[in-house]
C-alpha cells in the first residue's frame, strides 16, 4: 500500500511542497483555536471570540476563488507569497492591538482571512508537473486528502503547545510566521516558479462558467453541511456522555476514518468513470453517517464515528479528479480554491443549522443531518449525471490572452477512465 505514496514521495520536488504547503495552511488550520484561545485570554467573551473566528471564515471564504484567480492570471511566487505577508501581519496586528479597539479588532482578523494564499489549489495545479504519471496525479490528490486530516488533527495540537510553551499571542505569532515559511518554501521551488496556467478566455465568471464544475461545487456544498452538522450534533453528545474527552475522542474518530479510508483509496488505481464512482462514494458516505444517530454509549460512539469518517478522504479525493477535468482553461487554481471555499461555507452552514435542529429535537435528530445532507449530495450528483460526464476541454482563448505572453500551459492530464 506504501508503495505509491513512496514512489510520490521520491519524485523530485514533491516532498518540498507537500510540506511546504502544510506548513503555509498552518495559520488557516488553527485561525479558529488560536482566535477563541487569545480572546478569552484577553478577557473577551465566547461570543466576541466566535464572531471573530466568524469573520475569519466569510473572509477566508471570499479571499480563496479571488486570489486563485490571480494565481491564474499571474503566476504562483508573485501572489502566493505578498498574500502570506500580508495575512501574516494582519493577525501581528491583532495579536499586538489585541480585541480593542473591536474595529480595528475585526478589520485585522477579517484582513488575515482575506489574504490566506490558495496554497491547497497551488499544490493540486503543480501534482502534473511534478509527476507525470496521470495514475500518479491521482495518487497525490488522494494523499493531499489525507495531508488535510492530518492538519486538522496536529494543527490544534500545535496551538495547545505554543500556548504551553509561550502564551496565546505568542501562539498566533509563531503560526503566522511559520505560514508565511512555508509559502517562501512554495514558491521558491522550481515547480512553482516555472508554472505557467494556460491561456485563458477572458470571462468575468472564470472557472465558475463550467456546468460541471458548478454541479460539483453544489453536491460538496451539503458534503460540508454534513461534516459541519456532525461537530455541533457531537458536542450535544458529550454533554450527557463524559464531556470534553468525549467530544475530543470523537471528532478524533472522524478524523482517523478519514486518514484510514484515504489511504486505502489512494494506494489503487481505481478503474471507471470518476463521476460515478463519486456517486458511489458520496452514497457510502451517507450510509456510514446513518449509525450515529443510534447515540450508543460512549466507547461504540467513537468507533462508530471512525466509520462515519471512513469515505470522506476518498470523496474529496476523486472530487479533485473532476475539478480537473471540468476547470475550464487556465482556471485550474480558482476552480481548486472553489472547491475549498464551498466546502468551508458548506461546514459553518452546518454548524449553524444543527444548532437548532439540536435544541428542537435533542442529538438524535442532530445525528440525522448529516446522512440527509448527504443523501443530498447524492441527489445532486443523479441529478446533474450528464452535465458531470461531459469534462470541459479547454475553451476558446480569447485573441488577448490574460496569461502569460509566452503562451506556455499548465501540464494537465484528461482523467478518461482510470482514477
Amino acid at each position: 500500500m506504501a508503495t505509491g505514496y513512496l514512489e510520490i514521495l521520491r519524485a523530485r520536488h514533491a516532498l518540498r511542497l507537500l510540506t511546504g504547503t502544510l506548513v503555509g495552511r498552518l495559520p488557516n488550520a488553527t485561525a479558529a483555536i488560536a482566535l477563541v484561545l487569545f480572546v478569552r485570554a484577553e478577557g473577551g467573551t465566547y461570543g466576541l471570540a466566535g464572531a471573530l473566528a466568524a469573520v475569519y471564515g466569510v473572509a477566508n471564504a471570499v479571499g480563496q476563488p479571488v486570489l486563485g484567480r490571480l494565481v491564474d492570471l499571474y503566476g504562483q511566487p508573485r501572489v502566493q507569497l505578498p498574500a502570506a505577508v500580508l495575512a501574516a501581519l494582519a493577525m501581528t496586528l491583532f495579536a499586538v492591538s489585541g480585541t480593542s479597539p473591536l474595529p480595528l479588532a475585526y478589520a485585522a482578523v477579517a484582513a488575515a482571512g482575506l489574504f490566506a494564499p490558495p496554497l491547497e489549489g497551488g499544490l493540486r495545479a503543480l501534482w502534473p508537473s511534478v509527476l507525470r504519471r496521470e495514475e500518479q496525479v491521482h495518487t497525490a490528490y488522494a494523499m493531499d486528502a489525507i495531508a488535510q486530516e492530518v492538519m486538522y488533527t496536529v494543527g490544534p495540537l500545535l496551538v495547545t503547545l505554543c500556548v504551553a510553551l509561550w502564551d496565546e499571542r505568542a501562539a498566533l505569532l509563531v503560526l503566522n510566521l511559520a505560514g508565511v515559511l512555508g509559502a517562501l518554501v512554495v514558491v521558491l521551488s522550481p515547480p512553482s516558479r516555472a508554472w505557467r496556467p494556460a491561456p485563458r478566455e477572458a470571462h468575468w465568471l472564470g472557472a465558475l462558467r463550467s456546468p460541471g464544475l458548478l454541479a460539483l461545487l453544489a453536491a460538496f456544498l451539503f458534503v460540508g453541511i454534513a461534516l459541519g452538522s456532525i461537530t455541533v450534533a457531537s458536542v450535544s453528545y458529550a454533554d450527557g456522555h463524559g464531556g470534553d474527552a468525549v467530544y475530543g475522542w470523537l471528532m478524533a474518530g472522524v478524523g482517523l476514518g478519514a486518514l484510514a479510508g484515504g489511504t486505502v483509496y489512494g494506494a489503487r488505481a481505481w478503474a471507471g468513470a470518476p463521476e460515478r464512482r463519486l456517486r458511489v462514494l458520496v452514497a457510502l458516505l451517507a450510509v456510514c453517517y446513518l449509525p450515529l444517530m443510534l447515540v450508543p454509549g460512549a466507547v461504540a460512539m467513537v468507533l462508530l464515528s471512525v466509520v462515519a469518517g471512513v469515505f470522506l478522504a476518498p470523496c474529496i479525493a476523486c472530487a479533485f479528479i473532476l475539478v480537473d477535468r471540468h476547470a475550464p482553461s487556465g482556471t485550474v487554481t480558482e476552480a481548486f480554491s472553489w472547491l475549498v471555499t464551498t466546502f468551508t461555507v458548506g461546514a459553518s452552514a452546518g454548524t449553524g443549522l444543527a444548532g437548532p435542529v439540536v435544541q428542537a429535537g435533542g442529538t438524535v435528530w442532530g445525528f440525522a443531518l448529516p446522512g440527509a445532507a448527504g443523501a443530498v449530495s447524492l441527489l445532486v450528483l443523479l441529478a446533474t449525471g450528464r452535465v458531470l460526464a461531459a469534462p470541459v476541454r479547454g475553451g476558446i482563448v480569447a485573441a488577448s490572452s490574460e496569461n502569460d505572453p509566452n503562451r506556455a500551459a499548465e501540464p494537465r492530464f484528461s482523467s478518461g477512465d482510470r482514477a
